[in-house]
Parts: C-alpha cells; sequence; structure tokens
C-alpha cells in the first residue's frame, strides 16, 4: 500500500513556473516507477513524466524541455519542475505510484492538485 499527497498547485501566468510536490507514504526507492498525470473535463488521463526506481525518466512530448521530474528520498518525495508554463498546461495534476509484485502491477493515486495557467 501506498499513499500519495500531492502539493504545489495554484494560479501562475502563462511564462510562469511552478513546483508539485509528492509525498509517499514508504521509502520512494521501493516503488517501481513513479510518474505524474494530467487531467482536464472530459479527456482521458495523460502521463506527464516517469521516473523509475533507478533513477530513468520520461517525459510526454508535449512537455519535454519544460518540465522535469525528480526525487529526493530522504523525504520520499518526487518533485514536478514546471517551466515555461502554457495556457494547455492547465488540468488536475496527479501523483502515481506503480507496485510490481507477483507478476500484478499496483497502482496508487494521489488526490490530485490544481494547476492553472492563465493571464
Amino acid at each position: 500500500q501506498v499513499q500519495l499527497v500531492e502539493s504545489g498547485g495554484g494560479l501562475v501566468q502563462p511564462g510562469g513556473s511552478l513546483r508539485l510536490s509528492c509525498a509517499a507514504s514508504r521509502s520512494i526507492l521501493s516503488i517501481n516507477a513513479m510518474a505524474w498525470y494530467r487531467q482536464t473535463p472530459g479527456k482521458e488521463r495523460e502521463r506527464v513524466a516517469t521516473i523509475t526506481s533507478d533513477g530513468s525518466t520520461n517525459y510526454a512530448d508535449s512537455v519535454k524541455g519544460r518540465f522535469t521530474i525528480s526525487r529526493d528520498s530522504a523525504k520520499n518525495t518526487v518533485y514536478l519542475q514546471m517551466n515555461s508554463l502554457k495556457t494547455e498546461d492547465t488540468a488536475v495534476y496527479y501523483c502515481n505510484a506503480d507496485l510490481y509484485l507477483s507478476g500484478s502491477v499496483y497502482r496508487f493515486w494521489g488526490q490530485g492538485t490544481q494547476v492553472n495557467v492563465s493571464s
């Protein structure tokens, strides 16, 4: 079981920056992969960025070069640094943790944090 708590959302102008945080209830090094997703009304949840237990990262094409996922294992926290924000980045952002156990994938989600990019 993994509990995730996001923070850091808010209102920012286009071109601005925000940093989201996701605090996990267990060592993030024991979690196979952690990711940030986002969702807007009427659309499917979209994966934004992933970081695996070995530190490998992967990004959606729409955020490459602007967003950075990182982690602090001492704090059991994963971050999403978002720079050069665009209005189309407006969404609810969710933290995700995937645990691989006995051939199955167990997925855990945070409650989400709202990001609004608007002038």
